[in-house]
């Protein structure tokens, strides 16, 4: 199995310059690098994107951070075009599991990023929240762990028995700090790494 590597970047003249480029095979980008790459207005900056890149898979998030708005968020982007990820955090900023967002988004088909996970409870919990038959990543955050102390190898070792049952649900290296991860979640049988 090949792990595959998608940019994690809004940066238009970075996107075009991948986009015949084999070795990137999907695009990540988050409110944050969308602000960085002189994006004004979200869905503006988006669509424009979306003019030149228009069959690797790409992730744009949702930034509510309520359930109501995040679904809201999520239908619209969803809409924007056939390769988008909806990006949806595993929890909002107080803490709460977003497991509303992701079964309703899910059960319409729409395809999900699930971002800033930590831990295989919440990978657990994700599972059971996706319908099996739509399209979503899990996105661990393995730099962020290993910033702390953590290694995440044996999170990943164990989301990804997780997750094999399922063809549809990909799980995501991210928050990568060095080449080496690359080597790392190869080795694991990762299905996505994202790389700046």
């Amino acid at each position: 199995m090949k792990t595959k590597i998608f940019c994690d970047t809004a940066d238009y003249r970075i996107i075009k310059k991948f986009l015949k480029n084999n070795l990137v095979q999907g695009y990540t980008t988050n409110p944050s690098l969308m602000r960085a790459s002189g994006a004004k207005n979200y869905k503006k900056y988006a669509k424009k994107i979306l003019k030149m890149c228009t069959k690797k898979p790409i992730s744009f998030e949702v930034f509510g951070d309520n359930s109501i708005e995040m679904i809201k968020q999520g239908l619209k982007i969803n809409k924007w075009a056939k390769n988008i990820y909806v990006k949806v955090p595993v929890t909002n900023s107080k803490g709460k599991y977003t497991g509303k967002v992701i079964k309703y988004l899910s059960d319409r088909n729409v395809k999900l990023n699930i971002t800033a996970v930590y831990t295989t409870h919440q990978v657990k919990k994700i599972i059971k929240s996706l319908n099996k038959n739509s399209h979503s990543i899990i996105s661990i955050f393995a730099g962020r762990m290993a910033d702390v102390g953590r290694d995440p190898i044996p999170i990943f070792k164990e989301s990804l028995k997780l997750s094999k049952r399922y063809k549809k649900i990909k799980i995501l290296w991210a928050s990568t700090r060095e080449p080496y991860n690359y080597i790392q979640a190869k080795n694991i049988n990762c299905d996505i790494i994202t790389m700046p």
